[in-house]
């Protein structure tokens, strides 16, 4: 099928509930997408993954997954639902959905420890000083490899928040975007994932919840990704009902003729 909406770009894959780290109900979530007019909403829970506290329990995936093909039939005829999953690099969930966002949300150590790219600045700043002893290139080049696969791990239809690791970037720089390392890394792992022809998400969650002014990914990448005939996807990554579709009229321009109109799920 094809996610289509009454505009180009107007429905939205990428929303959390309750199952993992949002707010809101599947339900509450489905309906705030109607209210703006979407005629496709799909809720894309956090995977089980060992070791991460905001993913699903295996028990809370089979509730998610049971609930989702309940709101299916409620709504059918009124909007489109689809049961999606932000499957996590790591996860061990490999059940089917109706479509997958693949992320890397950390990076898994050879000690068994891991260094956070998204939960906080401290949290990110205390692994890059851990294991890469302070230096943040070396931390962007290990991330954006396992961004270069994630496709091939996942299995994923959607590439998430390609440069999730500047986050926190706006209110505490910790690297120049234009240093020869930085733009090496994440134009390889562009490279390679323009490969697969899956579409990337032009992700607005870190506007909705302040911790950016832009969408991921950057501007500069999101020019490159378009000059090399990417596939763009809106995603509002919302956490709760207030926050579906975000920002999507202040990109929709931006990304029209990139594909969006044609996703297919």
């Amino acid at each position: 099928m094809k996610a289509e909406g009454a505009r180009a770009g107007f429905f939205d894959l990428h929303m959390h509930t309750r199952y993992s780290d949002g707010k809101d109900t599947p339900e509450e979530m489905i309906l705030a997408a109607a209210e703006q007019g979407m005629t496709c909403a799909g809720i894309s829970d956090h995977s089980h993954t060992e070791g991460d506290e905001c993913g699903m329990t295996p028990e809370g995936t089979i509730a998610f997954r049971a609930e989702m093909d309940q709101l299916k039939r409620k709504y059918a005829g009124k909007i489109r639902v689809l049961c999606g999953l932000e499957r996590d690099y790591y996860s061990d969930d490999g059940l089917d959905y109706d479509y997958v966002i693949g992320s890397v949300h950390f990076l898994r150590m050879a000690d068994g420890g891991r260094v956070h790219v998204d939960w906080t600045a401290e949290k990110q700043r205390e692994g890059v000083r851990r294991y890469f002893d302070g230096d943040w290139y070396a931390f962007a080049e290990a991330y954006y490899e396992l961004v270069s696969r994630v496709v091939e791990v996942t299995k994923c239809d959607i590439i998430g928040h390609f440069d999730l690791l500047t986050k926190f970037a706006e209110r505490d720089p910790w690297f120049d975007a234009c240093h020869p390392r930085y733009e090496a890394a994440w134009k390889r792992a562009a490279d390679i994932l323009l490969k697969t022809g899956k579409p990337f998400e032009v992700n607005t969650g870190a506007i909705s919840r302040g911790y950016r002014t832009d969408a991921y990914p950057s501007r500069e990448i999101r020019q490159y990704l378009r000059a090399k005939g990417a596939r763009l996807i809106l995603s509002s990554d919302a956490h709760g009902k207030e926050n579906v579709g975000f920002a999507f009229d202040r990109f929709r321009d931006e990304i029209r003729g990139c594909g969006s109109e044609s996703i297919v799920i």
